[in-house]
């Protein structure tokens, strides 16, 4: 383990939780080779909070959850270094990996941002297709170089002023840890991806409700080499496309509750 405290470049770790426990742990000890580590909770119900808060390097803030553009946007606010990795709760930098942040913040050539491709985990095996095998995301950048668009509430967008280069190793990203987690998750991100839609005016459709999530479980499982994975390609697939089902009933409920405070106001 190289002490980042030693090197020209200080490093701000940040993470937003809710419910983490069996996960925010291992995340934690990855990252500890950063100069501060920063951790904003939406009020976790299972101990997460409390765990946080008796860790000496780690500083947690409670924050109410909007979407995660918003609250990624109130964490990377909190930040005092310029430098910044940011982490999901369920992703774990490995030895390797850490080295090599430390040597790119350090390089007198770093590009302003750095995509990370990622090793999905499924319950604590390597999923190696279902559509994951080309997934990457800004991971590490300079805080005064990007901001979160306001444009996406899920899967939040970094743009970027200046040049995104792509680290070599692998971040490890636990993405399943048991069916009803990850259904759970699942059907978050479609009620949050619905708003999303709402509020860019896109209608519902029966059409859609039913061609996407086909297509969805379609493109992962075969196009996307899901099968390769077994068993997990099917579950995976199929949650996948489950989030996607959500997604339509959830915009359909938004437009119909929408509808109907309008006949409420009506004269």
């Amino acid at each position: 383990m190289t002490p980042l405290s030693n090197s020209k470049q200080k490093l701000s770790a940040l993470i937003i939780t809710y419910n983490e426990m069996g996960y925010i742990e291992r995340c934690i000890d990855s990252i500890s080779f950063a100069d501060e580590i920063i951790v904003v909770d939406s009020f976790s119900t299972d101990g997460t909070y409390e765990y946080l808060k008796k860790l000496p390097n780690v500083k947690v803030i409670q924050n109410p959850f909007e979407n995660f553009t918003a609250q990624k946007s109130f964490t990377l606010k909190q930040a005092t270094n310029d430098w910044i990795l940011f982490v999901d709760a369920d992703e774990v930098v490995n030895n390797k990996l850490e080295n090599e942040i430390i040597e790119t913040i350090n390089s007198p050539k770093a590009c302003e941002a750095y995509w990370f491709y990622r090793k999905f985990m499924f319950q604590n095996k390597p999923l190696n297709f279902s559509g994951w095998q080309t997934d990457k995301n800004h991971r590490l950048f300079r805080k005064s170089k990007a901001r979160f668009t306001d444009k996406k509430i899920v899967h939040e967008t970094l743009e970027v002023d200046g040049t995104s280069c792509i680290l070599k190793e692998k971040l490890t990203h636990y993405c399943y840890k048991d069916y009803n987690d990850y259904k759970g998750k699942m059907l978050r991100y479609g009620q949050l991806k619905a708003k999303e839609a709402f509020y860019k005016e896109k209608k519902f459709n029966y059409f859609s409700m039913i061609a996407k999530p086909l297509w969805k479980f379609f493109n992962h499982y075969f196009l996307r080499l899901g099968f390769l994975d077994g068993k997990r390609g099917i579950i995976i697939s199929y949650l996948n496309a489950l989030g996607v089902l959500e997604r339509s009933k959830e915009l359909k409920r938004l437009e119909k509750k929408n509808k109907l405070a309008y006949y409420l106001v009506m004269p």
